[in-house]
């Protein structure tokens, strides 16, 4: 009997018990295990798969994050860790699982991911557009020396009774509702600290989670620079690992004082958006995702 076409092959729902698989396709393509975000992005998000036909393990996977008041009608949707492995690569699995996703599953719902230049054309030729684009930066970061702390801008950890507050200001931001993912972040991250302005109203709020030997910062939300600075500032004290982050290249300002500290850059991500002109809102406020695979 001839063997089913690669591209006729079934895709299924993933589950918490495909991470193992999931990280072991990453570390086929050169990718970091990366357990810990496989773990949130499985359970916050939905992983779809190809299962490979010789038994060993997933021949492509992605995962799909909603966002929205209603789960079933998402506001937006972004697409992740699109990875094929590599013995089955050039095949049209990536295609074949994109397009099932982009056409089937999330339908007329806005789209977006974070793209490399491998993969722009396979999701310009899907019908997405270049929209923005973030610089990847990577190092040991050194304190400001003219940045005494937070720079009298109150930064300290969130508790429990923060989050609503984090909520509402996050959906003001990113411009949709993601508390399914914000509720995640004290259990996820290893920081989680607020920044208030002088009469404690929230002005921002930034995490730091464990990647491999690094960690990274994400998501960064703040009122201004300064803001931002104090944030990151506050949350490189707290480590003595690598920082990674991923900062929308409009904010100038702060990816040179990142580099000025120590940070280099290691990529340029083109941020793409199908049916949306462009990510909902406020971008001068949003200066880092939580993840690029999940926005």
């Amino acid at each position: 009997m001839t063997p089913p076409l690669l591209t006729d092959l079934p895709i299924r729902a993933l589950t918490p018990g495909d991470l193992r698989h999931c990280a072991d396709l990453s570390q086929d393509r050169g990718w970091p295990r990366e357990d810990h975000k496989w773990g949130l992005l499985l359970t916050a998000g939905t992983g779809y798969g190809i299962d490979a036909p010789d038994g060993r393990g997933l021949a492509a996977v992605c995962v799909v994050t909603t966002y929205g008041d209603s789960r079933a009608t998402p506001d937006l949707a972004a697409i992740g860790m699109v990875l094929v492995a590599e013995r089955f690569a050039r095949q049209g699995l990536g295609r074949r699982l994109m397009r099932y996703i982009c056409d089937e599953v999330l339908a007329g719902v806005p789209l977006t991911l974070h793209a490399t230049p491998y993969g722009r054309p396979l999701y310009e030729e899907l019908g997405f557009d270049t929209t923005g684009r973030a610089e990847m930066l990577r190092g040991d970061f050194r304190p400001d020396p003219d940045l005494k702390g937070s720079n009298g801008i109150p930064v300290r950890p969130a508790t429990a009774e923060d989050l609503p507050a984090i909520i509402r200001l996050d959906t003001e931001v990113f411009g949709t509702d993601r508390t399914h993912m914000i509720t995640r972040l004290p259990a996820f991250t290893d920081r989680l600290l607020v920044a208030e302005d002088g009469s404690g109203a929230l002005i921002g709020y930034a995490a730091v989670w464990p990647n491999m030997d690094t960690h990274v910062v994400g998501p960064l939300i703040a009122r201004d620079t300064a803001t931002a600075q104090a944030l990151v500032s506050v949350l490189a004290s707290t480590t003595e690992r690598p920082l990674r982050t991923d900062v929308d290249v409009r904010h100038e300002e702060l990816i040179s004082w990142l580099k000025d500290r120590g940070l280099e850059s290691l990529a340029f991500n083109a941020v793409m958006t199908r049916d949306i002109p462009g990510l909902p809102g406020d971008w001068t406020r949003r200066w880092a995702p939580l993840t690029v695979a999940a926005g």
